[in-house]
């Protein structure tokens, strides 16, 4: 018998998935962002699948932070996340108004200052994602929160 212990499976990443309710919310506040009406700022996330190659939506909350765009996955490691690690960009629309867009995922290390303020500005309508977490939380809990909430830098293509 070999006394070798077995390696233990990695868990899996953090992921929230939507509930029927919120599919249907996303759809709403999706179509709405297509067709020219933004909540908050709301607008529609087009990335291309990874595996079916065809575009991909869904609505996101694009944050403004120190002069610069960025997008946050409060649910986690979606769908969106892996299509856009693979694809490098995408588009946000909102109405007739298409920017096309590269990102760069930042590390753990960078995402304090951007997840602190996307919690004092989008906190009311992502605190059930961020479990225990706001945007007065100590820098600590950030940052161990920000391993779950991949963070991409927005650059628009001109």
């Amino acid at each position: 018998m070999s006394s070798q212990s077995q390696p233990q499976a990695s868990p899996e990443p953090y992921y929230v998935k939507a509930n029927a309710l919120a599919v249907r919310m996303n759809g709403l506040v999706g179509w709405l962002a297509r067709h020219g009406i933004s909540f908050a700022g709301s607008a529609e996330l087009s990335v291309r699948g990874r595996k079916s190659g065809k575009m991909q939506r869904v609505p996101v909350n694009p944050h403004t932070y120190d002069g610069g765009q960025y997008l946050v996955s409060a649910r986690g490691n979606s769908q969106w996340v892996r299509n856009m690690r693979v694809a490098g960009g995408g588009e946000l629309r909102v109405g007739r108004k298409v920017q096309e867009f590269t990102v760069v995922e930042l590390p753990d290390a960078e995402k304090l200052p951007v997840l602190r303020a996307y919690l004092e500005k989008w906190g009311w309508e992502v605190k059930q994602y961020f479990p225990g977490v706001t945007a007065r939380s100590s820098d600590d809990e950030l940052v161990a929160a920000g391993a779950d909430h991949p963070v991409f830098r927005v650059t628009v293509r001109k």
